[in-house]
C-alpha cells in the first residue's frame, strides 16, 4: 500500500480494500476540523468491482456529502436527490473506536432523531480530503471520502 504521503483521489480510495482503507485511516492525523461543502463519496463493499457504482448510486439518490460549520462545531448533510440540507451532528476531536488516536468525530446522537444511533470518524489523508468511517452503535457499516 503506498504511504500516507501519496496523492490520494477519490477514484483511488474507490479502489482501495478494506484492509487499505483502515490502515491509511490508521496512519492519518485528524487535521484540522473541515469548514464549509465537502462533496461525498460512499466507499461500500470496499475493493470490489461493485464500489463505484454503489458510489454513484448513492452518491445520486441519497447523500451527496457534508456542510461543516467548524466555528459552531456542527455539520448538516446533503441528502436526497435534491440536495436537502438536513441531518445536523455535532463535531470534536476525540479518540478513535478504530485505533483510539483523535480522529474528528461526526456525532448524531444528540441531534438527530433519524441518526441518534450513528457515528462518524474522519482523518485527513491529502489535501483537502478526508477519510471517514460510520459505526451504527459500535458497529462499523461503511467508509466514506470528503473532499473539500
Amino acid at each position: 500500500m503506498p504511504s500516507v504521503a501519496d496523492a490520494y483521489t477519490v477514484p483511488r480510495l474507490l479502489d482501495m480494500t478494506q484492509a487499505d482503507l483502515d490502515t491509511l485511516f490508521r496512519e492519518s492525523e485528524p487535521g484540522p476540523i473541515p469548514d464549509g461543502e465537502g462533496a461525498g463519496t460512499a466507499i461500500v463493499a470496499a475493493g470490489t468491482s461493485f464500489t463505484p457504482e454503489i458510489a454513484s448510486f448513492i452518491n445520486l439518490f441519497a447523500w451527496q456529502g457534508k456542510i461543516f460549520d467548524a466555528k459552531s462545531g456542527l455539520l448538516r448533510n446533503r441528502i436526497l436527490p435534491f440536495g436537502l440540507s438536513a441531518i445536523i451532528a455535532k463535531v470534536y476531536l476525540a479518540s478513535s473506536w478504530l485505533d483510539e488516536k483523535d480522529c474528528i468525530v461526526l456525532d448524531y446522537s444528540e441531534t438527530s432523531l433519524v441518526a441518534h444511533w450513528i457515528r462518524d470518524e474522519i482523518r485527513l489523508i491529502g489535501p483537502g480530503l478526508y477519510l471517514g468511517k460510520v459505526y451504527w452503535g459500535k458497529d462499523r457499516l461503511i467508509d466514506f471520502a470528503l473532499q473539500f
